[in-house]
């Protein structure tokens, strides 16, 4: 069961509890004692005050370093008998930790409380949005497929104190909605292919939905054929579970401040095709489908929220595989509205399906556009395995970038250089879906994306290849697997354009 997350007011020294919560930030002196964050003012007189309690933790070994958690029995100084210091690291130059080191200190505190009952938290008095989404996201486990559970259970209640408690109920629920979102995207990619291929996703995209209110309409192989689908089709021909177009769509009230579509990759298992990828590692392609995963929950959200803005998610769904019926280098696929495409490389194939998406969402004449997929290995050559790469029209990708740092998730806008498009001509068809050079991969498919994107029209484009799937150990309130990247930066946009249009 996810943790219970509630609003607390009155004094974390007298709370009862199993455990109370407190963050650190490093030393500044040369004695390597860390500092008590703010809120921890009662915890530190019942301890005997500040420099005792801070000693104490340096003995049991607290920086106050990023991630860094300390334990130590209470001893009966306050009510709770354990006290559990999480370090939010070096803050900026005004000495407040940001959001993001409240949301990670938040996670590693949660992931820590394994196994106990109830907690109470400080951290919430720093940011109290960015506690409760650390918490939750730090708490996530997936243990469906384990036939004896996952060890110990999360923590199963947390109480947040809030410096402010006017409002504290309406963030606090907001933030549990995000997260929430995020754990839902989380789920869908560590869901395993054999039992999320194009028919269930849709299945589980389409029951999420309508339980939001949402209007759902899914297109079949015999739907998509007959709507002149060719990418998606094309992509999908190579496997026995044939591929689907969904399409979910919030109102956005009676007033929408703009008209928004978002489009997710959603390959559910991406072999390569014809084209096949190495053995190694290719387990992860299970998350291939993360951009559709966020897209489906941030537009469930959208509706959850009620924000004045008008959603449109268009995903298409197919599984990527080598058969005597899969699509081969030099075939010509006729997309959506017609265009032609060369198919050079069958691995290239998330630029193919999403052309389709594209091209049908602009149908519909949003105001601004926002796709997100696992594109290209070459994001992560640029970028790493924590920065999505986000491209598009100059002002609207400027715009999508910043809100990705302010959310924690990170983006970094990159550059779409007019040069790049010549180097897409195709020798047969309209463009081909791939160069013959290996640079500039990520700008390249972005390239040919906006091929399919009506003039005029804001856009951007979020490459997650590397951010949306997390192969190491655990760290702040990032879990194994699935990270729900960008949940929370679709989130974050569409918010920005219901109050800002």
């Amino acid at each position: 069961m996810p943790t219970d997350l509630y609003n607390t007011s009155g004094s974390a020294a007298a709370a009862d509890a199993d455990a109370v919560v407190i963050g650190l930030l490093p030393a500044t002196e040369g004695d390597g004692v860390p500092r008590l964050a703010p809120g921890s003012d009662e915890v530190a007189a019942a301890f005997g005050g500040d420099a005792e309690l801070t000693a104490l933790l340096a003995v049991a070994g607290a920086s106050g370093k990023q991630d860094d958690v300390a334990k130590v029995p209470s001893r009966g100084s306050v009510a709770a008998p354990l006290l559990v210091a999480v370090g939010l690291g070096a803050p900026d130059q005004d000495g407040v930790p940001s959001a993001d080191q409240v949301r990670r200190a938040s996670g590693a505190a949660a992931r820590a409380l394994a196994g106990t009952g109830h907690a109470v938290s400080t951290l919430g008095r720093i940011d109290l949005a960015a506690a409760a989404e650390g918490t939750l996201l730090g708490a996530y486990t997936f243990t469906a497929y384990r036939s004896n559970g996952n060890g110990r259970s999360p923590v199963a209640r947390v109480g947040l104190l809030a410096q402010d408690e006017s409002g504290a109920a309406e963030t606090l629920r907001t933030a549990t909605a995000v997260a929430t979102a995020v754990r839902r995207a989380r789920d869908l990619v560590n869901t395993p292919p054999n039992d999320l291929f194009p028919e269930t996703f849709a299945a589980r995209a389409a029951e999420v939905a309508e339980a939001a209110g949402l209007t759902v309409e899914v297109l079949d192989e015999t739907a998509l054929a007959e709507g002149g689908y060719g990418g998606v089709l094309g992509v999908g021909q190579g496997s026995a579970r044939g591929p689907r177009l969904v399409r979910l769509s919030y109102s956005g009230g009676p007033s929408p401040r703009a008209k928004v579509a978002l489009i997710g990759k959603g390959i559910t298992f991406d072999t390569g095709g014809i084209s096949i990828k190495p053995a190694a590692n290719m387990d992860h392609m299970t998350s291939d489908m993360g951009g559709a995963a966020a897209v489906i929950a941030a537009t469930v959200l959208a509706a959850e929220l009620e924000l004045p803005v008008a959603v449109t998610a268009t995903v298409p769904m197919a599984e990527n595989m080598p058969s005597a019926t899969a699509y081969r280098p030099g075939d010509v696929l006729r997309m959506y509205g017609g265009r032609t495409v060369e198919v050079l490389n069958t691995d290239a194939e998330g630029r193919l399906i999403l052309a389709d998406a594209i091209a049908r969402a602009a149908e519909d004449e949003p105001d601004y556009l926002v796709e997100t997929s696992t594109l290209t290995g070459a994001q992560q050559v640029a970028l790493g395995l924590r920065t999505a790469g986000v491209m598009g029209s100059d002002e609207f990708r400027d715009r999508v970038a910043a809100l990705a740092r302010a959310t924690g998730e990170d983006g970094w806008a990159m550059p779409l250089p007019p040069h790049l498009r010549g180097e897409l001509d195709s020798r047969i068809a309209d463009i081909a879906n791939v160069t013959g050079a290996r640079w500039a991969g990520m700008l390249v498919a972005a390239t040919f994306l906006r091929e399919f994107v009506p003039e005029g029209l804001p856009w951007a484009h979020i490459d997650i290849a590397g951010p949306s799937f997390h192969s190491g150990g655990p760290y702040g309130y990032t879990t194994k697997g699935g990270t729900g990247v960008p949940v929370r930066t679709l989130h974050a946009v569409l918010a920005d354009i219901a109050a800002n249009g």
